[in-house]
């Protein structure tokens, strides 16, 4: 028999979709928060895990052998030493790709209509048409450093709106296998970007962008990796949108292109703090949209099932003893 214990909630369609699987009983705990103990009458027997945060008494859970995250970062459990335990982790990826690419399109279009400035004009009750209102995306060119799931959907979203791609990634574009995919979305096979840019060619990939969008993991290499040299590479017409992690781009380096016009503007979901301190001078940058961390949509209604059905077919395939999808590997447990 197979013992999953979830920390993430499942509805009764989740429940018995796992328990239709040869073998399989399903246990929920509520852990309210991301330091949690599991208490020691549940410590032994559960062999899958659903979670969010791993439980500090993990090292107590001796029949473990697969962790399922609800979250596609999981430099969170930097300290955890999981390169070397016998466990298999397996993160989301893929799960938020179409929430966080319709951001990305929604931010592109805020910025280039500057949006935020009408609203502005909507509280005042001033009517002006200004020519800045009035730009379009089609034909602009959105740059991705990475190309993940992240990359590929909002490649994919791009294209239908007659944008241009170009993607800046050290190790060249392949296929991806072994990886989660919503139905309908990305681009699995890699063929969307119209052009490809490998290390060593950044600054003739930022030179010619209209759009820098992020969407890679903050490791320890890519800490700071956007700093003055990266902003002032790219044209001063370009914006610059952050749905990956704040620390991947130097803060003062980013308040300085945005005060001296290094760049047009940008959108930023995720943040140098959480919250973002009142005082921070972010928040009152003309040429700024601020979002509080929900590109991913979390809490949207098609999250349940997406992560059930992720962590289905991954329970599946460990039982059938067929490759995960999303595992993450030692070398990228050690990169965190």
């Amino acid at each position: 028999m197979a013992r999953i214990l979830s920390e993430v909630p499942l509805d009764e369609a989740a429940v018995r979709r796992l328990e239709a699987l040869p073998g399989v009983q399903v246990q929920q705990f509520s852990a309210h928060g991301p330091e949690w103990d599991l208490p020691a009458d549940l410590v032994r027997g559960p062999e899958l895990m659903l979670c969010k945060f791993p439980p500090r008494n993990l090292d107590a859970m001796r029949d473990l052998k697969m962790i399922q995250l609800s979250t596609v970062g999981y430099e969170h459990l930097r300290e955890r030493g999981f390169a070397d335990r016998p466990v298999r982790v397996c993160n989301a990826r893929g799960i938020y790709d179409s929430a966080i690419g319709e951001w990305n399109l929604a931010m592109m279009i805020n910025l280039v209509r500057d949006q935020y400035g009408m609203f502005r004009h909507q509280a005042q009750a001033r009517w002006e048409r200004a020519a800045r209102f009035q730009q379009e995306i089609a034909g602009r060119v959105a740059g991705l450093w990475g190309y993940g799931g992240i990359g590929r959907e909002t490649a994919r979203l791009a294209k239908t709106f007659r944008m241009r791609v170009h993607v800046f990634t050290r190790s060249g574009i392949r296929p991806r296998e072994n990886t989660y995919v919503q139905p309908g979305t990305s681009d699995p096979d890699g063929v969307l970007p119209d052009r490809v840019y490998l290390a060593g060619q950044e600054k003739a990939f930022l030179s010619g962008l209209d759009f820098l969008i992020l969407a890679l993991p903050q490791t320890r290499q890519s800490t700071g990796l956007i700093g003055p040299e990266e902003l002032q590479t790219l044209p001063r017409s370009a914006f610059l949108l952050n749905p990956a992690r704040g620390p991947i781009v130097q803060e003062e380096a980013l308040l300085t292109a945005l005060r001296e016009g290094w760049i047009a503007g940008a959108a930023l979901d995720t943040h140098f703090a959480y919250p973002l301190p009142p005082q921070h001078p972010l928040w009152t940058m003309p040429n700024v949209i601020l979002t509080p961390h929900i590109s991913g949509a979390d809490r949207s209604s098609h999250f349940p099932e997406r992560i059930a059905d992720l962590f289905t077919q991954n329970v599946q395939r460990f039982l059938e003893e067929r490759p995960l999808l999303n595992e993450l590997t030692a070398e990228e447990w050690r990169a965190t």
